[in-house]
């Protein structure tokens, strides 16, 4: 029961851990880009600015979508149930 639950713990970890370094990695490319994209045409920029934010909210969904499951697996662990 122990192991299980050490074991989970572990996997919620490397689960919040990847999403934060996945989300962070992300989001410094698009910010990268965004502003390569405003530095050779600076009249589109608005333009970008509406992409990119929309872009920002679907990466960020993931890395909440990743701490959900993560939640899920703390609060309400499915793999307890089948060593009982």
């Amino acid at each position: 029961m122990s192991l299980v639950v050490g074991l989970t713990i572990i996997a919620v970890a490397i689960l919040i851990g990847f999403g934060a370094i996945g989300t962070a990695i992300g989001f410094a490319i698009l910010g990268g880009k965004f502003l390569e994209g405003v530095a050779r045409q600076p009249e589109i920029a608005p333009i970008l600015q509406v992409k990119m934010f929309i872009v920002a909210g679907l990466l960020d969904a993931v890395a909440m979508i990743g701490v959900g499951i993560a939640l899920y697996f703390v609060f309400a662990n499915p793999f307890v149930a089948l060593v009982s």
